[in-house]
Formats: C-alpha cells, sequence, structure tokens
C-alpha cells in the first residue's frame, strides 16, 4: 500500500488534541504524511445549556464531517461514546482502536470516595446516565449540571463549585492528570457509556485509501464490544436525553454485554439486562446488542418508564 499524505480534522480542546497526536503519531510510524486541522464545534461553543437540550453530542462532531465532505480533511478522530449512533449517509466509522479504560472516575478534594460525600453534597455531571445511577447509589445527593472541558471541569471543582465530580478517567489518564482520580467505579458500580474509553475514527465511505491506512490501526476485540454497545444505545433510540449505560467484554469467543436503563429524577428503580453469547464478527456483535435492547425496553416500559422512539437523533449519551 502506498503512504498517504493525511490530515486529521479534531477539536481544539487539549483532550481532543492528544487524541488526534496519538493518531498522526500512529500512521506517521506507518510512512504516511500526517497534519492536524482543529477546529472548534458547536457543541464547544454552546456551554450553558446541557446537551440533550441543544441537539446532543452530535455537535461534536458535525464541522469535522463538513471538513471531510469538502475534502478539507481525510479522517476524524473522536471519543467514540461522543459519535452519533447513525452516521450521516457517505460517512463510515472506519476503525476503533484499542479501549483504554472504560470507567468512570470520581474526582473530590475532600472526599475519598462516593460513600464518604455527606448527604446533600453536590456532585457534577452533566451525564444523564451518570446521573441516573448516582441517584441510584445515592438519592440523597445534590446532582448539578456541570459543562465544559476537562481543565474547565476541573478548574469549577478546584473553586468550590462542586463537592465531587464524575468523570471518565481515560480523559484525566490521557493528559497526565490520574493524580486527580480519588477512584473509579468499577462497571457493576456505575455502567459505561457505550464506547467509553475507545477512539473511533470516521472517514468518507468512498475513500477506501484511507480506510486501508487505518486498518492496522484496529482493534478487533474493542470494536466487537463497542458494537454490541452501540446497537444497544442504537436500538433504545439512544440519545443523550436518555439515561442509557451500555458495556461489553468479550472472553474468548463469548461477549457478555450489560445495559442499563436509569431515571436521572431517581423515582424509579434502576432497570438492568445482561446478555451473554460467541460473537464471531461485527453483524453478530451488533444482532446481540438489539437483542439485549429488545429485553431491556420491555422491562423499562413494564417499570413505568418513557423512552424515546427509536431513531430519533440518536447519539452516544
Amino acid at each position: 500500500m502506498s503512504n498517504l499524505t493525511i490530515t486529521i480534522a479534531t477539536r481544539e480542546s487539549r483532550l481532543a488534541m492528544w487524541q488526534a497526536e496519538h493518531v498522526k503519531a500512529l500512521l506517521e510510524q506507518r510512512g504516511h504524511e500526517v497534519s492536524l486541522l482543529g477546529m472548534t464545534t458547536q457543541g464547544d461553543q454552546i456551554l450553558d445549556r446541557s446537551l440533550s437540550k441543544v441537539g446532543g453530542k452530535g455537535l461534536f462532531v458535525k464541522e469535522l464531517e463538513v471538513a471531510l465532505e469538502e475534502g478539507r480533511a481525510d479522517l476524524a478522530v473522536h471519543s467514540l461514546k461522543d459519535v452519533p449512533m447513525e452516521l450521516p449517509e457517505g460517512f463510515v466509522l472506519a476503525c476503533v482502536m484499542e479501549r483504554e479504560d472504560p470507567r468512570d472516575a470520581f474526582v473530590s478534594n475532600h472526599y475519598p470516595d462516593l460513600a464518604a460525600l455527606p448527604q446533600g453534597a453536590v456532585v457534577g455531571t452533566s451525564s444523564l446516565r451518570r446521573m441516573a445511577l448516582l441517584r441510584a447509589r445515592r438519592p440523597d445527593l445534590k446532582i448539578e449540571p456541570l459543562r465544559g472541558n476537562l481543565d474547565t471541569r476541573l478548574r469549577k471543582l478546584d473553586d468550590g463549585g462542586y463537592d465531587a465530580i464524575v468523570l471518565a478517567a481515560v480523559g484525566l489518564k490521557r493528559l497526565g492528570l490520574a493524580s486527580r482520580i480519588r477512584g473509579v467505579f468499577e462497571p457493576g458500580e456505575m455502567l459505561p457509556a457505550a464506547g467509553q474509553g475507545a477512539l473511533g475514527i470516521e472517514v468518507r465511505s468512498q475513500r477506501q485509501d484511507v480506510i486501508d491506512a487505518l486498518a492496522p490501526l484496529a482493534h478487533q476485540t474493542s470494536w466487537l464490544a463497542v458494537s454490541a454497545e452501540r446497537a444497544v444505545s442504537r436500538a433504545m433510540g439512544g440519545s443523550c436525553s436518555m439515561p442509557l449505560a451500555a458495556f461489553a467484554t468479550l472472553e474468548g469467543s463469548t461477549l457478555t454485554l450489560d445495559a442499563a436503563w436509569g431515571d436521572p429524577e431517581g423515582e424509579l428503580a434502576l432497570v438492568t439486562a445482561r446478555a451473554s453469547e460467541p460473537v464471531s464478527d461485527l453483524a453478530s456483535a451488533t444482532a446481540l446488542g438489539e437483542r439485549l435492547a429488545s429485553r431491556l425496553r420491555a422491562r423499562v416500559l413494564s417499570s413505568g418508564g418513557t423512552l424515546h422512539p427509536a431513531g430519533a437523533n440518536p447519539v452516544a449519551g
């Protein structure tokens, strides 16, 4: 395969730039010439409202897709949990890289863990999934919105606005901020978002040359797991306005998939479902996710919960 000249579209946050630089280095090691195109997205600009109210996490990828469509960039690097479940026509997820830590992290300047927080303590997160899971564990806490990039969120904590905040562990680790983590929530304690901890690379579907160049970066085990997770979210109509979690692990050929739906107001009990089956390819992993979503959907409705119709602005929540 001939070497390419590749431009990577990326958000300009410190974490997004780290991710793009990481992919750039891996492609350069394989002989490609790579540059970055930094961009500010709507999701970066709108900080005074929750994503569920302004269009979802797809706001973080739209401008990058426009750059791909116009030929100003050849690929876009995303945190996979920010990638819409349905990509626009003409775009494909060409590569899922090896997943790093998928867990959520507890960050606090005064308390060692969630259990140590006093009644009424203020915890910051703008993820409806985290809100629902936190309320299921500690209904006495006050959950407050927290938007902004990683550095902004940590600054808001340090300024005293929150007793603790919950962030993706992987972002803190990638930026050398692992020392801020007081503890991590194991998946059994707080189920991760679909795709959390993995990087996904998006390209135009007709760019077979770029797809071929990305093939050595793909990690099949991670791709199988996140395909099942994303299938759950897609089938549930998952969006930032839906408090949904999905997490899969692969042992041998057997994929074990857990999903949870919660009420962010804490009025309904957490609804969970699990499935475990052998999978051999992305299609069988996706089918497993769809079957589990059907089971979860029925349980949510029987518990008195409400769901948005499938396909309604489906993005990672």
